[in-house]
């Protein structure tokens, strides 16, 4: 019977942590009794019922720094902070094809919820530079000026730096109906 209990030895479930909101500054909400860990997700019960998704961004003394990602109405001194369940995900797969989504991964063009995809966290690794394909043709975007002088290729990543108001977004808008890409991923 001991060689059984052995065998069998129950690892205790690490419990959940709790904590309470002691200040609220501008966007960052302070909060005591957090064992916490930079990165974790955290939810918060506000005082209407609402539950927010919030990032640990920081510890300073005992006290842990969390950023919001959605608006903060209804919290105050005093509110629940919870352990999430899991880290932040987004569901990747062919039903994201053609969806506007927000930054939390919700659609927002009416067409109903994305259902199927895995679920992949959203802080990766990115792959090494050297393990990555060649770009070896061109993408042409519809947008002559970049076609002939800053051509874009296959594959390839790029930034748009400007400052507010020069057209970024339209920009990107002419790209995403003029190019020869089967799939565009625009990210504001």
């Amino acid at each position: 019977m001991d060689k059984i209990r052995e065998k069998t030895r129950v690892i205790p479930a690490e419990p959940k942590r709790y904590g309470k909101v002691s200040t609220v500054i501008g966007t960052i909400v302070e909060c005591t009794g957090l064992q916490a860990c930079v990165g974790e997700i955290y939810s918060i019960h506000t005082q209407t019922g609402k539950i927010i998704a919030s990032e640990v961004v920081g510890i300073r003394d005992k006290e842990t720094l969390l950023m919001p990602y959605d608006r903060i109405e209804g919290l105050k001194a005093g509110c629940l902070v919870e352990l999430s369940s899991r880290p932040m995900t987004l569901a990747i797969g062919n039903d994201m094809l053609g969806r506007v989504v927000d930054a939390d991964g919700m659609p927002i063009d009416n067409k109903g919820p994305i259902l199927n995809g895995e679920h992949q966290p959203v802080y990766n690794e990115p792959p090494g530079p050297l393990s990555r394909g060649r770009i070896n043709s061109p993408m042409f975007t519809g947008v002559r000026a970049i076609d002939a002088i800053n051509t874009i290729g296959q594959g390839q990543r790029m930034g748009i730096f400007a400052g507010s108001g020069v057209g970024k977004s339209v920009l990107l808008g002419m790209i995403a109906r003029s190019s020869s890409a089967d799939v565009n991923v625009i990210a504001l």
